[in-house]
């Protein structure tokens, strides 16, 4: 029998073996987490197979397919989550039915009793072809590692989903109701035509067999254009390079990729693209971060060599759907959409400065943001964009904590989980800040933001602080100049993502978090930073930080004349908001677990005058003052009247009362 997936590779099902079972050795609760699409198969071609179902009938994959696509489910009568699971896919088999996806069901497991799947098969009215896999060829071949493992395709054959059904079942753990249904999101997100949020999971289960006897089964399936280059193409480059994407050229046939292959295979083998400029670190697994554009090793290989070698173009048989792109906003039908004032007019030639534009909103009251999207009206000049929160009777915005969202080619939009929102105050400001690159014609653009609102305040509240150093001076003609930047966590949080940002002098970027116990743990190297791509790096997980621990920032600098960008690498370059200056901010994204979820007129944001400087020293807004944000010792001292090493709002009316 052919092997039914090609993409999943020795290394990549080691992986996800290793990270199931470090996960196990911390907790006996084991809940489905994000795996990184490309290193597990997602977007490479399922073929054809034959097999006979329970009732003795054959059945083939191409006949069970729908029109839209199919759904292979794995099953097991003996193990206990795929009980509990059997009564949820009845009901999505249901709606795969009537949406136009066929179902198959497969049971890997030997030793279930056929009294026993004739039983289930009744009772919850499975209709789908039930094959009950005892010589594990077909489960093998899929590279399944558990017995609750889902793979959705479309209708060309092209895995778009692998992993849990939902997060209901666990190991050690039950739900009255799944926080994330991961199964029937991706089958929306097909049916619509786009891709889903999240495209793979673990799928806790019972265990099938070793990664290393999976990963053997390799794909005989040829590396040829229509089977697997083209697959490649369209998830890794086709967001940008295609008819009206911000690319410099499509990538969206054959003949186009043979002619780039040459610039194709120079950044490819370089990094530099797709953008992701994330450098391993020990103890990340594939997965640990939830944008990873990068692309996986397999699919990096077999690129070069189709692109080096014959470029055979196989079957157009084989061939995927073709992507489908729309104007709608990702984020859903937006509550708010905003547009600069008026379009910049971008010159043809030469160098832009930051352009700036501001846009007063109306509300009355506070609201929450759940979804935030950026979208200029003309990509290929938008360098990238920057939005910012000025509070309301503020003279200015700061840059270093006021951060609300950002543009980037191919990180346009954040859609936060259920229970996490960003605070918009009323009367607040948002400030544009906009980068634009001439391509040789004038042109214009006048960019827009699009915001959904949650309907009732968090139960988090998403916070962004920089971490930065203004006083930086970097010397003439330095090629590896290190500067730094450190805060120190006011309570318990828990990081959601980083955006590093510096100039065109900058060179490299580093986080790391050293704990109370001086132990220093890497949690993202940016080995090599490049301006031209404002990335943000958003974890899978959020990431525990305990109060007292330090979050440490350092970016080196290339201030010499090898430096290609560098504006003038005689000079002294300091702090400045221009890219002839520098700059170095780390910001971080946050929650504080517990923190109360204050109403707008609460003190804390009161227009008093101790209120109003409190915000003002209170720079990554967590609402309380470090030494790091208030270095007058004799003034801290006097405020910090639980001697915590922290300052509230109370503690400072206190402190200043006494005067």
């Amino acid at each position: 029998m052919r092997a039914v997936l090609q993409g999943v590779v020795l290394k990549s099902v080691v992986a996800l073996g290793m990270c199931s079972a470090a996960f196990a050795a911390d907790s006996i609760r084991e809940a489905p987490r994000r795996l990184k699409p490309a290193e597990v198969g997602v977007g490479t071609l399922v073929s054809d197979f034959t097999a006979t179902d329970f009732r003795g009938e054959p059945v083939s994959l191409s006949a069970i397919r729908g029109e839209r696509g199919t759904l292979i489910a794995l099953t097991s009568t003996s193990c206990p989550l795929c009980q509990k699971y059997v009564p949820t896919l009845a009901r999505i088999e249901e709606s795969c039915r009537e949406r136009g996806i066929g179902v198959v069901f497969l049971n890997p497991i030997a030793s279930d009793r056929s009294e026993k799947i004739g039983a289930a098969i009744e009772t919850h009215g499975l209709e789908g072809p039930y094959i009950h896999d005892q010589d594990e060829t077909l489960a093998r071949s899929l590279g399944a590692l558990t017995t609750t493992e889902v793979f959705l395709l479309d209708a060309a054959g092209t895995l778009v989903y692998r992993g849990a059904i939902d997060d209901q079942y666990g190991f050690g753990y039950a739900l009255n109701e799944p926080r994330e249904s991961y199964l029937e999101a991706a089958i929306d997100a097909l049916l619509a035509g786009r891709r889903p949020e999240v495209a793979a999971t673990t799928a806790p289960g019972c265990e099938l067999w070793s990664p290393e006897s999976v990963a053997e089964a390799r794909s005989d399936i040829p590396v040829t254009w229509h089977e697997r280059v083209s697959r490649i193409v369209q998830q890794n480059c086709q967001e940008c390079h295609r008819d009206g994407g911000l690319g410099p050229f499509p990538l969206e046939t054959a003949d186009e990729v043979i002619a780039h292959a040459g610039m194709i295979r120079r950044v490819v083998s370089r990094g530099l693209m797709p953008p992701w400029f994330a450098g391993p670190v020990e103890g990340q697994e594939p997965g640990h971060w939830a944008n990873d554009r990068s692309l996986s090793e397999r699919d990096r290989e077999d690129l070069l060599a189709w692109l080096e070698g014959d470029r055979a173009l196989g079957d157009p048989e084989n061939g995927p759907l073709p992507l489908s792109f729309t104007d709608e906003w990702q984020i859903g039908e937006p509550d708010l959409v905003v547009q600069i004032p008026k379009p910049m007019a971008i010159q043809a030639t030469g160098q832009m400065p930051y352009q700036h534009a501001t846009i007063e909103t109306t509300f009355d009251e506070e609201k929450w943001v759940q979804a935030v999207e950026i979208r200029p009206t003309n990509r290929a000049v938008v360098h990238h964009v920057l939005v910012f929160v000025r509070m309301p009777g503020a003279e200015k915005v700061r840059n270093r904590d006021g951060f609300f969202a950002a543009y980037v080619p191919g990180n346009d939009h954040q859609i936060y989980p259920d229970g996490l929102a960003r605070r918009l105050p009323a009367g607040a400001s948002l400030v544009f800040q906009l980068h634009y690159t001439p391509i040789g014609t004038a042109a214009e653009d006048q960019t827009r933001l699009a915001l959904r609102f949650a309907e009732e305040p968090p139960t988090h509240l998403i916070r962004t602080t920089g971490i930065y150093n203004g006083k930086i001076a970097i010397p003439p003609g330095a090629s590896n100049h290190a500067e730094t930047a450190s805060i120190t966590v006011p309570s318990d949080v828990k990081l959601l993502g980083f955006m590093p940002h510096m100039h065109l002098r900058g060179k490299a970027f580093r986080y790391d978090l050293i704990k109370r116990d001086d132990s220093r743990r890497t949690l993202l190297d940016v080995p090599a930073y490049d301006f031209n791509w404002q990335l943000e790096y958003r974890l899978s997980e959020p990431l525990d930080v305990d109060r007292g621990s330090k979050l440490e920032v350092t970016g080196w600098y290339d201030n010499s004349a090898e430096n290609p960008a560098n504006p003038d690498p005689t000079i002294t370059v300091e702090w400045g908001d221009q890219t002839d200056d520098e700059m170095l901010i780390g910001y971080i994204e946050y929650y504080v677990p517990g923190e109360p979820i204050a109403a707008e007129d609460d003190p804390a944001d009161g227009d008093d005058p101790v209120s109003q400087r409190f915000r003002r020293v209170d720079r990554n807004g967590d609402g309380q003052v470090s030494r790091e944000e208030l270095p007058l010792e004799r003034v801290f001292a006097r405020l910090d009247l639980d001697t915590d090493g922290f300052i509230t709002l109370e503690e400072a009316r206190q402190g200043l009362r006494r005067r």
